[in-house]
């Protein structure tokens, strides 16, 4: 099989993937393979296909990240800003880290301000990181 071949088949691997991501990370790295899929259609080497690829990926890579942080005020809000949440117990205290009850199921949350809290206690939920919630014990409007 032609190296070509390969980049294009990587290429299409990824952006296929990138369809279930959405980060656009994914379609960099598939434009990079496509950038090393054609410098072998036109016959040049490996080192000279890999080095253009890693190229495009990095620049690929910095400019969706670029935009990620450029427009990250102007994302929507969470769904799940402003749910109440049950506090169940503290994990680390003074990190202020907690385990939260939300949605019927214990989540690792990250608690913003001061002040003691009593199991059972009602927060809310300010955003979501990953699979932490951001709560705090004001009433978001």
């Amino acid at each position: 099989m032609e190296p070509y071949l390969l980049w294009i088949l990587v290429g299409f691997t990824l952006m296929i993937v990138e369809l279930l991501s959405g980060t656009f990370y994914l379609l960099m790295l598939g434009g990079a393979a496509f950038g090393g899929a054609l410098l072998g259609w036109l016959g040049l080497g490996f080192p000279a296909q890999a080095a253009v690829s890693g190229a495009l990926a990095a620049v690929g890579c910095y400019l969706v990240h670029a935009w990620h942080k450029r427009n990250a005020g102007s994302q929507m809000a969470s769904i799940d800003a402003g749910q109440p949440a049950s506090f169940e117990s503290w994990t680390d205290e003074a990190a202020r880290l907690a385990r939260v009850r939300y949605r019927g199921a214990a989540w690792d949350a990250r608690v913003a301000g001061g002040g003691p809290l009593a199991p059972g206690a009602i927060i809310y939920v300010t955003a979501t990181e990953g699979s932490t919630l951001k709560v705090t014990t004001q009433h978001l409007a």
